[in-house]
């Protein structure tokens, strides 16, 4: 009798034992699994977020050289209309992040600055040189240096690198829904991340 209940114990142990080391491996695949998931995703938002915007800039050019003394001086001038094309770019795929399985977390842990691409149509008007003080390569070099400056902080000011940043946010806040889904935590610039408010806030 003895060794029927001492096997029939033995048989009970195993099977418990049996199904624990299922269930862990179940629970292990899963997350495994989750965690994989969560990578495609952040893989797939991993491109190029672009806003386009159209600027126009009138540049008066002028540059005077003394020939003798201030009594005499060789002039040159030019009216310049500069059409522009603007873009605002995140590339997400050098988006650095770490998965930690074991706490169910992702931490963000950098997102690359947007690229501000300007891609200026120059147009000179009235275009007039002293003998003395000619237009050179340099002039024009000049133009297009001064034109360019101007025209990245129109770009800065606008509404363009804002609306960007509203598509960046976009597109990060479905990590954001997806780790929450999964019983997953977010962490941006060392803070959970419960909302897009919150995402948009950490991302100005």
């Amino acid at each position: 009798m003895k060794k029927v209940l001492f096997g029939a114990v033995i048989a009970l142990s195993t099977v418990l034992i049996f199904r624990s080391c299922a269930d862990e491996r179940e629970k292990q695949s899963i997350l495994e699994e989750n965690s994989m998931l969560i990578q495609q995703e952040l893989k797939n938002v991993s491109k190029l977020i672009v806003t386009e915007g159209h600027f126009v800039e009138v540049y008066n050019y002028k540059d005077s050289r003394e020939l003798f003394g201030t009594m005499l001086t060789a002039d040159k001038k030019a009216l310049v209309v500069v059409n522009a094309e603007a873009t605002v770019a995140y590339d997400l795929s050098q988006i650095q992040y770490q998965v930690d399985e074991a706490t169910k977390t992702i931490t963000i842990t950098n997102v690359p600055e947007p690229e501000i691409k300007i891609n200026p149509d120059f147009e000179y008007y009235d275009v007039t040189a002293d003998y003395f003080n000619p237009f050179s390569a340099q002039d024009y070099n000049n133009i297009k240096k001064n034109v360019k400056a101007s025209l990245l902080k129109k770009v800065e000011t606008s509404s363009l690198r804002s609306n960007a940043e509203n598509r960046l946010v976009s597109e990060l806040s479905r990590i954001l829904v997806l780790t929450h889904t999964m019983g997953w935590t977010l962490v941006f610039d060392g803070t959970v991340v419960q909302n897009m408010e919150e995402l948009d806030i950490f991302l100005d």
